[in-house]
């Protein structure tokens, strides 16, 4: 993947980053420790004054041009290292089991603690230390990173604020492969969570005998709770808003016993109605969600 260079900041403005979210203010953390003070003085004035005159990608790497004081401008490199396919298939397996973390990243968030799913793999997203964003500068400075190195890392947080994916890319992973990966993982997984679901409903549910027909059958709206779901009436698209599924238990079991009335004739017909519930809630959130991520994913195409 290519991005040109009017694609990203090439300039500061006179506030400089400002207020940042956190995964930015995270990066900027290891530059900001670099103990060449004046040297992130003159890279801080570098991206403030313009004198980075192009960024872009180029596959996993990071390349650029700051102007420095000889008559031609110095050519910058900056990479990480990159996760193998081994390692992102943990890390996409760590984040598919969380609702939470598919929505935030298909809004375009950083989660808070995203580095759980990274330690399935044990690997990082963020670079621990300095010394782990590589870099290479074609000026003569043998310090590294250099002034003109060190301007593209601030621009670098800028970037960073406006699409949290270019650290996964710098990663191995750009947005769309990563919204199309977790979206299979999603669908897989809440398939098989809606799969045995049924599956319990069905183990619990009373038998009958072979040779006698069902006593007393339960009504249909226990036997088919997605008559539950029905809503024939227009709806405005704009009022349909998709949110993560409650950590741990469902919402049924946080909100307790559902007020049933009872029925002699079908003492089992409101544990069954509440199996049949979960199960097809199960599959209704599969289908939601894998659609809300194909949707994300395909914009990025």
């Amino acid at each position: 993947m290519t991005l040109s260079s009017n694609t990203i900041t090439t300039q500061l403005g006179d506030q400089g980053l400002g207020q940042q979210p956190w995964w930015v203010e995270q990066w900027m953390e290891l530059i900001n420790g670099y103990r060449f003070k004046k040297r992130l003085e003159r890279a801080w004035a570098y991206a403030r004054e313009g004198n980075v005159l192009s960024i872009r990608f180029e596959g996993r790497r990071v390349h650029a041009r700051v102007q420095g004081s000889g008559e031609d401008p110095y050519k910058v490199k900056l990479w990480l290292d990159v996760l193998n396919d081994e390692d992102w298939n943990y890390v996409l397996e760590a984040l598919g089991q969380k609702a939470r973390w598919s929505a935030q990243l298909l809004a375009g968030v950083m989660p808070q603690d995203i580095e759980r799913a990274f330690a399935a793999s044990g690997k990082r997203l963020f670079p621990f230390k300095l010394q782990e964003v590589r870099s290479e500068c074609t000026c003569p400075d043998k310090v590294n990173p250099c002034k003109h190195v060190s301007a593209v890392y601030y621009l670098m947080g800028e970037r960073f604020s406006e699409d949290p994916f270019v650290l996964f890319q710098l990663r191995g992973r750009t947005r769309a492969q990563l919204l199309s990966d977790l979206a299979v993982k999603r669908r897989a997984l809440l398939a098989q969570k809606a799969k045995e679901a049924k599956a319990a409903a069905a183990d619990s549910a009373p038998t009958a005998s072979s040779n006698e027909p069902p006593a007393n059958p339960a009504p249909i709206a226990i036997r088919e709770p997605k008559r539950w779901w029905r809503y024939g009436a227009a709806l405005d698209p704009a009022l349909v808003v998709i949110t993560p599924a409650m950590e741990g238990d469902t919402g049924l079991d946080e909100a307790g016993a559902v007020p049933l009335a009872e029925d002699g004739r079908f003492p089992d017909a409101g544990r069954q109605f509440v199996e049949h519930l979960k199960a097809q809630g199960a599959n209704f959130s599969a289908t939601a969600m894998a659609t809300a991520m194909a949707a994300g994913s395909s914009q990025d195409a």
